[in-house]
């Protein structure tokens, strides 16, 4: 193995050990993974190449093999775990080209392992699997059967190995800093983009010896009634009294997060927020209690609006999702959901960020944490920021 590898041969063996299970279960004589996050989890690639096509195929026996572009290929040699003969490059001709496609170069390369007539999986719902891509490559492999198996992988991710916690934990150090920033730093007159600055110079700087990562998301820091909304970043305008921000950060170590949101308000928060935060903080008690072991996560998110009910406040749409390790645009891992519907079974090792935040007609209010599922007992929030709306004269 490079020495580069972020993880053992045995915790490598273990997630292609899974992989293989899913992939018998599902009728597959191989599969072909186009998500970064899903290849970094295989293999240790680690690379910002994902705008181009590229992939990891896993096979029943054997490392599996990187395919991406030939310059990215000397990347793969330094972050993969397999022999350079497992890692393969394409030639800079087929890059945005009008007249060929790196799928066709993909065919041969999956016909000189035996799979002209093999059914293989794509993930046909992923942000890096192109329709174009899966019409060349299904022309091209006119003998195979190309098959569905969005997610496959990413379900074998949801539970944690501890080699993986412990990476996740040194995130959650990260998001500390970030965030006491953030708060400390907030304050009327103080520009947007300097603010931010400072946010994503901690998340960069890390704790310790433990250097920070870019995350899979920019910092979203809305203000006002930009805070109504859930997804907006940042601009040059200047804070202002009166207002609320919140902050949905992430420190990153090695490609693993933690996020956190939390809210400031300076000046007097009105009557309504404090009414709300009440009734989130009592809700985020609740789903904490519920999150556990043997439960489902259909149980966190209504054991939330079930308090929400009781204070009169009216919320839908989902408040979590599996987080670990993760490529932009999403660190979330596309799986489970916390929210009324969803029946998937809370298991020990696996990790969420639990989201009830509000927004409001004229403000928003996050509060948040990033839970692991213990063996026994509620679930354990990961950072050390006090749980509450933050408030500056």
């Amino acid at each position: 193995m490079t020495s580069n590898a972020p993880f053992t041969a045995a915790e490598y063996d273990r997630r292609l050990t899974l992989t293989r299970a899913a992939m018998r279960a599902a009728g597959l004589d191989a599969v072909f993974v186009t998500d970064p996050s899903n290849q970094a989890w295989l293999t240790g690639y680690d690379g910002w190449s994902f705008y181009v096509h590229q992939g990891v195929i896993v096979m029943p026996e054997g490392a599996p093999i990187w395919w991406g572009r030939h310059m990215d290929m000397m990347g793969g040699r330094r972050t993969c775990w397999m022999d350079h003969g497992n890692i393969l490059g394409y030639g800079d001709h087929y890059v945005q080209s009008t007249e060929i496609h790196p799928m066709q170069d993909l065919a041969s390369v999956l016909k000189s392992r035996g799979l002209g007539h093999a059914t293989i999986g794509v993930e046909m719902e992923n942000y890096y699997y192109s329709a174009k891509a899966h019409e060349v490559l299904k022309a091209e492999l006119p003998d195979a059967r190309l098959q569905d198996a969005t997610a496959l992988v990413n379900w074998q991710r949801l539970t944690k190995s501890d080699a993986e916690l412990a990476f996740i934990r040194k995130a959650a150090r990260i998001s500390e800093r970030v965030m006491q920033v953030a708060l400390d730093r907030a304050a009327p007159g103080v520009r947007k983009n300097d603010l931010v600055a400072d946010i994503m110079h901690a998340g960069i700087t890390g704790v310790d010896d433990d250097w920070g990562d870019y995350p899979a998301i920019v910092p979203l820091t809305p203000s006002g009634l930009d805070a109504t909304a859930a997804h907006l970043t940042w601009n040059g305008d200047k804070m202002r009294s009166g207002e609320a921000t919140f902050f949905e950060l992430s420190g990153c170590y090695r490609r693993y997060h933690a996020p956190l949101c939390r809210t400031i308000y300076l000046g007097t928060p009105p009557d309504e927020m404090r009414r709300a935060e009440a009734a989130q903080l009592e809700g985020i008690a609740a789903g904490l209690d519920a999150a556990r072991a043997g439960n489902r996560t259909c149980d966190i998110a209504n054991a939330f609006m079930a308090v929400m009910a009781k204070h009169g406040i009216e919320r839908s749409g989902r408040m979590g999702y599996p987080i670990g390790l993760s490529y932009p645009p999403d660190w979330g891992e596309r799986t489970a959901s916390i929210r009324t519907e969803d029946q998937t079974e809370l298991r020990a090792g696996m990790v969420f960020h639990f989201m009830p935040a509000l927004w409001m007609d004229s403000w928003g209010l996050e509060t948040t944490e990033t839970i692991l599922i213990r063996d026994s007992g509620a679930a354990e929030p990961l950072s050390n920021v006090d749980r509450k709306l933050f408030v500056k004269g």
